[in-house]
């Protein structure tokens, strides 16, 4: 796992999905105001929403300063950023976004995937945490409200159960640093074999009865296991910030898709984000590509999203 990208690691999980009972004991009850009614409304409403997109879909070729330009050029008003524990480099990257007025809008966690906080090793969880704590500190640095983490990885040496007490502990020992940072710890749905439903992930969540652990939810990712929609209805208030891409299945495939060239349902995923009155960030997490396709892809979330127009 070391090896792959987030994307890979995304890619070869799709089939393991599928299919999986659940493995934590729990009675999974949606808080009181996680559920919102479908309420019917024009559709030329506006979202009010901060568009975005992850900082590796700019040329890494690039200068910090030029990327965070092109960003802003391209029709995006924040960028998520990646962990980064050197501090002369997270220091360049704060300067380089204060200069081109740019905001880091959130940070991804980049220790999760090879350092489940879920593992029985204590030496993987030392460095989980670690990489937690670096990712906190980059938030702070560079202004950010928020750190992306995926909490568990249930696999053949990790039970559900074992995934869920055991992230929900090393989470709680953040919580103090994650509050006096008032940096919001949100966690992702992902294709870890791990909350595969939304009333499981408003119970996760809830669980925690602390304002810095919200959700982060990513369209594309429950494509394969449910509707994007039926999750934004069900987190309601939970979601704190968003991540935006497409999916298509082939009659024997899938595969990833620009935004709008999938099989998401980009209306009725507008219309439950306008029923719950969400208005955090939007943040596109697709390939790289030159200034061309950025300003495609700007357009794109515009027009699904945004205006609906």
């Amino acid at each position: 796992m070391s090896q792959q990208t987030r994307r890979d690691f995304l890619k070869s999980s799709a089939g393991a999905a599928l299919g999986i009972r659940l493995g934590a004991a729990k009675a999974f009850t949606p808080v009181a105001n996680a559920t919102v009614t479908n309420v019917s409304r024009p559709a030329s409403t506006t979202l009010a929403v901060k568009k975005g997109l992850v900082i590796n879909m700019l040329p890494a070729k690039m200068s910090y300063a030029d990327r965070f330009k092109l960003a802003r050029d391209a029709g995006f008003e924040v960028v998520q950023a990646l962990t980064t524990p050197d501090e002369h480099a997270a220091e360049e990257i704060q300067k380089a976004a204060a200069s081109s007025g740019m905001r880091i809008d959130s940070v991804m966690n980049m220790a999760h995937w090879d350092y489940p906080l879920s593992s029985s090793d204590p030496d993987l969880v030392r460095k989980s945490m670690d990489g937690m704590r670096a990712s906190l500190q980059n938030a702070k640095l560079w202004g950010s409200d928020a750190v992306l983490l995926v909490p568990a990885v249930v696999n053949a040496d990790t039970s559900y159960r074992d995934a869920w007490t055991r992230s929900q502990k090393q989470i709680r020992e953040l919580l103090s640093l994650a509050g006096e940072q008032k940096i919001v710890i949100a966690i992702e749905e992902v294709w870890n074999k791990f909350l595969l439903s939304p009333l499981e992930m408003v119970a996760y969540i809830s669980e925690f009865k602390s304002p810095w652990v919200r959700a982060w939810f990513d369209v594309g990712n429950v494509v394969l296991y449910g509707y994007p929609q039926d999750w934004i209805r069900t987190l309601g208030s939970q979601i704190y910030k968003v991540h935006l891409k497409d999916f298509k299945r082939g009659k024997n495939s899938y595969s990833w898709a620009n935004l709008g060239d999938g099989d998401i349902d980009w209306r009725a995923v507008r219309a439950a984000f306008l029923d719950i009155g969400y208005s955090g960030s939007v943040i596109a997490e697709l390939e790289a590509g030159d200034e061309a396709y950025l300003k495609d892809v700007s357009r794109r979330i515009d027009k699904l999203l945004i205006t609906g127009a």
